[in-house]
């Protein structure tokens, strides 16, 4: 059974940060794309960062380039998003999702997802 499951997400200031994890399993972690995305109240789910199969190649939206940095484990079966000098903006339940291809930002080629995080960012 393929399962994806977030954690760390929670409260933070502004300026502060904050490591998203997700634990994979029930597939082979190391043949997929992964990705972090996210889901502001009242707004559409957007992408945020992804990660190749191999890490090798990551693109970031412009709204976190430069503060927030996507990784993989693979011996570990997780996927990380280290967020620094957080806005309020970035307030969001975060979603992380793995798709059987190298890399791909577009949410329909993910096939997997987990059950999300909720970051929350204050003023």
């Amino acid at each position: 059974q393929v399962q994806l499951v977030e954690s760390g997400g929670g409260l933070v200031q502004a300026g502060g940060s904050l490591r998203l994890s997700c634990a994979a399993s029930g597939f082979t972690f190391s043949d997929y794309g992964l990705g972090w995305f996210r889901q502001a109240p009242g707004k559409e789910r957007e992408f945020v960062a992804v990660i190749s199969s191999s890490g090798g190649t990551r693109y970031y939206a412009d709204f976190v380039k430069g503060r927030f940095t996507i990784s993989r484990d693979d011996a570990k079966n997780a996927l990380y998003l280290q967020m620094d000098s957080l806005k309020p903006e970035d307030t969001a339940v975060y979603y992380c999702a793995a798709a059987r291809v190298v890399v791909a930002t577009a949410q329909d080629v993910y096939q997997h997802w987990g059950q999300g995080t909720q970051v929350t960012v204050s003023s």
